[in-house]
């Protein structure tokens, strides 16, 4: 399964496990909460595993400019979620907190499967 996949996967299966236990009445805040890390998450390892096919000495700069746009697109996009589209906030918070943890950690695994890959010796 791609990277992609899995956490479009995993994304979609908390917030069923979400909607399972808090009911329809958490089902809401847990979607918009998911909508933005996994939006997140995937753009920037698909961003990321780009730069590093075409030129991995170029990865960190991409990481490093990614990270300045998440932060400001993040921020704008907790105050849609609860001020323009009214959601709860403790309800969005906790699942949002949930999801970006999550879904970075996975995130996480799948750079450090890549760079690994490129450190790997050529076979002899």
């Amino acid at each position: 399964m791609t990277p992609v996949l899995s956490m479009v996967g995993v994304g979609l299966a908390l917030w069923a496990c979400i909607g399972l236990v808090g009911g329809a009445a958490a089902s809401p805040e847990a979607g918009y909460a998911l909508a933005g890390p996994l939006a997140a998450a995937v753009g920037s390892w698909v961003m990321t595993a780009r730069v590093h096919a075409a030129d991995p000495a170029r990865v960190t700069a991409a990481m490093v400019a990614g990270f300045g746009v998440k932060a400001l697109l993040f921020g704008a996009y907790v105050v849609v979620a609860v001020r323009g589209l009214g959601l709860r906030p403790l309800p969005f918070a906790l699942s949002f907190a949930g999801f970006f943890v999550v879904l970075y950690a996975m995130e996480a695994y799948f750079l450090w499967r890549l760079f690994a890959g490129a450190r790997q010796p050529a076979p002899e």
